[in-house]
C-alpha cells in the first residue's frame, strides 16, 4: 500500500464524520443558505475552529461562482489554506538543530526516532539528544531507536539530569563530528505550567551558546485526537518557544483532522510532518494537495 493510500486510510475517521458528509451535500443539494448552514455545523463539530469555519464557507460562496464543480470548489478553498513552505530550515553550516516539543503522550520520543531513521535513510549524520530527563523509559525508548533502528549515536546522562546540558552536549558532539542533525527529544510539559516553559526557553539559550541561530527548527508534536485543545498547545509553546512546525500524530485515530486547518490558519504554523499510524513510513513529510485528496476521496476513488 502507497502512503497516499494509507493516508487516506488513517484520516477515514475524518471523513466519514466531516468532509464525505459536505461532499456528498455538496454533489446532491442545492448550494443554498440552508445547504452552507449544514456544512458550518458539521465543520464545527469536526473541532474546526470557528474563525476557520466561516472562512472556509467564505470561500466556498466565492469560488463557486466561478467554479461550477462544487467539491472542487472545496478542494481549492482547502488547498489555499494549507499552502505555504513546508520545508525545513537548513542553515548553510550543518549541524541543523532540531528541538522536539509537546505536552505529555502526544508521541514526542517515538516521533524523534522516526526522525532520526528517516534523515539517516537520506543519508544524513544524525546525533540524537534524550533531554526527556524525567522519564528513564524515555532515554530507553530513544535508545532502542538509536541503537537498534536508526544506527545513530544517542548523547544521554542519568535520569533527573539537567536536560540543558544534555543538549550543549549533543550539539557540540555534532560540532565537533562535522554531522549532519541533531534531534532533541525535550521532555513532555503542559503548556499551562510556566516553570517547566522557562527550562524550555533555559535549553534553547544554552544551544544558543554554541550555535547563535538554533535551534533552527522547533517543531511541536501534536496528537491530533485532542482537537481544540491542540490548538491551545500551539497558541502557548508558539509564544513562549516560537515554534517553526507542527508534527501533527495520531491521524488514524480521530475524527478531528481537520484540525490540521485550524493550526495553519489561525496561528500561521506550517504542519511539516504528519503521522497516520505506529510504523516508520507513517510519518511522512506533510503535501497539502495530497491531505486534502485524502480528506474528500473515498476508497472507491
Amino acid at each position: 500500500m502507497g502512503f497516499f493510500d494509507r493516508l487516506k486510510e488513517g484520516l477515514k475517521k475524518t471523513r466519514d464524520a466531516t468532509f464525505g458528509k459536505i461532499k456528498t451535500l455538496l454533489a446532491f443539494s442545492k448550494i443554498d443558505a440552508e445547504t452552507l448552514d449544514q456544512i458550518e455545523e458539521l465543520l464545527i463539530t469536526s473541532d474546526i475552529s470557528m474563525n476557520t469555519t466561516e472562512k472556509i464557507i467564505r470561500g466556498l460562496k466565492d469560488k463557486m461562482k466561478s467554479e461550477k464543480n462544487a467539491t472542487q470548489a472545496l478542494k481549492i478553498v482547502l488547498m489555499e489554506l494549507l499552502e505555504g513552505e513546508t520545508g525545513l530550515a537548513v542553515p548553510e553550516k550543518p549541524p541543523m538543530v532540531i528541538s522536539i516539543v509537546g505536552v505529555n503522550g502526544g508521541g514526542k520520543t517515538t516521533t524523534t526516532g522516526k526522525l532520526a531513521k528517516r534523515f539517516k535513510e537520506d543519508k544524513k549524520e544524525v546525533v540524537l539528544a534524550a533531554a526527556d530527563t524525567f522519564r528513564a523509559a524515555a532515554i530507553d525508548q530513544l535508545r532502542v531507536w538509536a541503537e537498534d533502528r536508526a544506527g545513530v549515536p544517542l548523547i544521554a546522562h542519568e535520569p533527573g539530569a539537567d536536560s540543558a546540558a544534555v543538549a550543549f552536549d549533543a550539539v557540540s558532539h555534532a560540532l565537533s563530528k562535522k554531522k549532519d542533525i541533531v534531534l532533541i527529544d525535550t521532555a513532555g510539559r503542559l503548556h499551562t505550567k510556566d516553570n517547566l516553559m522557562e527550562e524550555l526557553k533555559k535549553l534553547h539559550r544554552v544551544i544558543k551558546k554554541i550555535i547563535p541561530e538554533a535551534p533552527h527548527e522547533v517543531l511541536l508534536v501534536l496528537d491530533a485526537t485532542t482537537g481544540q485543545n491542540g490548538l491551545m498547545q500551539a497558541k502557548k509553546f508558539s509564544e513562549a518557544v516560537g515554534v517553526t512546525g507542527i508534527i501533527l500524530t495520531k491521524l488514524d485515530g480521530t475524527a478531528k483532522g481537520g484540525i490540521a486547518l485550524s493550526i495553519k490558519d489561525e496561528l500561521g504554523l506550517p504542519i511539516k510532518y504528519i503521522g497516520v499510524g505506529e510504523k516508520i513510513d507513517d510519518l511522512r513529510p506533510f503535501q497539502a494537495e495530497d491531505f486534502v485528496n485524502a480528506l474528500l476521496e473515498g476508497e472507491d476513488e
